[in-house]
């Protein structure tokens, strides 16, 4: 056997040794990934997609790097992390089937949204987000289910023992998911992501939100099938980084709001943000790493 041969086997062997060998400690190593680079997945990422984005709107962002459908999705899937991450421990048989409820919905009601216009009003995608599947993101859940859940994870925490009651929870999460695609959609449309051939707010046409009334009721209901109410409590109590990527979504999209001077999503973006400093879901430990 060769010394080179053997440099390779003895690394594969170092490997080995620290790979985790249950799903706890598995669950524990992505944890401290997530936890020490708290700062550049919430507000460097964000930050530089707002630019990248806006560049690419611009004309600034040369081909074929302008709305790269692969960079897009890198980016959104490393701001997700913190989500995913942070809902893992939760996640069991029960939770991963009505999450794949959740998702045949998501294709489905985009599906009929792009074939009719309705519930969402005449729509067309006008950038390549990637492979499609009947004229629909195959990546449609990785942008929709995080965003549902981010409303519903910080309800959940601003709500505490109200949260309780199901109604509260219905009353609450549902304009929250509404309130942040008011945030989304005018962003995205302001970049030429998807044309709605005009509305009356910002673009986008009220029929819209009505849709989304409707989804974020199938949505937040699934949800409460899904999760055990205390066991995704506790788990969000004791995970700081868990709505990390709502921090990314407020300072992606409130930036690109502010761009292009859509001051009522911006500064609803604002009011999130502000919910989630009353949370205290966004600690002086990102900063500290920054200082770093």
């Amino acid at each position: 056997m060769s010394d080179s041969t053997a440099t390779t086997e003895s690394r594969f062997d170092a490997l080995r040794e620290r790979a985790p060998d249950t799903r706890r400690e598995a669950e524990a190593l992505l944890d401290r990934i997530v936890r020490e680079n708290r700062f550049t997945i919430a507000v460097l990422f964000p930050l530089v997609g707002a630019v990248a984005l806006i560049g690419s709107a611009e004309g600034v962002v040369p081909e074929p790097f302008a709305f790269h459908p692969w960079f897009v999705l890198f980016g959104v899937l490393v701001m997700r992390s913190p989500l995913v991450v942070g809902v893992l421990p939760t996640v069991d048989r029960r939770a991963l089937g009505w999450i794949g409820v959740l998702m045949a919905y998501t294709y489905l009601i985009e599906g009929v949204g792009v074939a009719t216009g309705w519930p969402y009003g005449e729509f067309a995608y006008t950038v390549d987000l990637g492979p499609m599947l009947a004229g629909v993101p195959v990546a449609l859940p990785v942008f929709f289910i995080p965003l549902v859940m981010n409303a519903y994870l910080l309800c959940l925490l601003l709500l505490g023992p109200r949260a309780d009651s199901v109604w509260v929870r219905l009353a609450t999460v549902i304009p929250a998911v509404v309130a942040m695609d008011v945030v989304l959609d005018p962003g995205a449309v302001a970049l030429g992501f998807w044309d709605f051939g005009g509305g009356a707010f910002y673009g986008v046409p009220l029929s819209n939100y009505a849709g989304w009334v409707l989804s974020a009721i199938v949505a937040v209901v699934t949800l409460d099938r899904a999760f055990s109410s205390a066991g995704i409590r506790e788990r969000l109590r004791d995970c700081e980084f868990m709505l990390d990527d709502m921090v990314s979504f407020v300072i992606l999209w409130g930036g690109i709001n502010v761009w292009y001077g859509n001051l009522l999503p911006a500064a609803v973006a604002v009011a999130f943000g502000v919910g989630l400093f009353r949370a205290d879901r966004f600690d002086a430990q990102v900063f500290t790493q920054w200082r770093r």
